[in-house]
């Protein structure tokens, strides 16, 4: 009970969550994304989350109550992004060790846990990897703008989807060589004062969406993606 409570009053830098996410990983999930990130993908959609004292402290207990309500409606997994979860490697250790022991709890099939770096294994030292212990998958690789690809929850060709449990096995070795149907790969949500796009976008998609919003009325000011 004492790791517990260590765990749960750790504090961690958050960009965002949001449940349920239909674009990061099989079903209905919970996504969380941490904040901060120094590896500055060209490209990369999110650039609000590269900026480490940006966001908002949060505690890993009080995500994992995010994640907690998430199982009760019925998630199907968390999936933790950024930013660079592996920027706060103690946080993302505690937070799958959290999510771990309460989807343990029910009787029904057990929701899959995958977290996305943009590292490699041998770009950071083993403690920090270690910090991916309790993932079932895990999406590893920079994102590369020019060298977009069809395979699904991958924003570039050189990302590898990495099962690392036997859960993670059943759950995402089907998806390994997979690509996206036809059709939009994020989902967009508002909430009266700003609007937040979910997933992995194709090539353009974002420049499509932007022009669609625009034939509507609807414009964008300040997309993150463009820094």
């Amino acid at each position: 009970m004492a790791e517990y409570d260590a765990d749960a009053a750790r504090e961690v830098r958050i960009a965002d969550g949001y449940y349920p996410v239909e674009t990061l990983g099989p079903g209905r999930r919970l996504a969380l994304w941490f904040q901060g990130c120094a590896l500055a993908c060209p490209g990369c959609m999110s650039r609000h989350t590269w900026d480490p004292a940006g966001g908002r402290t949060a505690t890993v207990g009080e995500l994992l109550r995010l994640w907690e309500t998430a199982l009760d409606r019925g998630a199907q997994g968390l999936t933790v992004s950024g930013g660079e979860p592996l920027a706060q490697p103690a946080a993302l250790a505690a937070l799958l060790r959290g999510a771990d022991r309460l989807r343990r709890r029910g009787d029904g099939p057990r929701a899959d846990l995958l977290v996305y770096t943009g590292h490699e294994p041998d770009e950071v030292p083993a403690g920090v990897w270690s910090a991916l212990t309790g993932a079932d998958a895990v999406v590893t690789g920079r994102f590369r703008v020019a060298e977009p690809t069809d395979l699904v929850w991958r924003g570039s060709a050189n990302q590898r989807l990495v099962p690392r449990t036997r859960l993670g096995t059943a759950r995402y070795g089907p998806h390994l060589t997979r690509t996206y149907s036809p059709g939009p790969r994020v989902t967009l949500r508002t909430d009266g004062t700003a609007t937040r796009l979910y997933g992995v976008p194709a090539r353009g998609e974002l420049r499509r969406l932007e022009l669609g919003l625009a034939a509507t009325g609807v414009r964008l000011r300040g997309p993150s993606w463009r820094g």
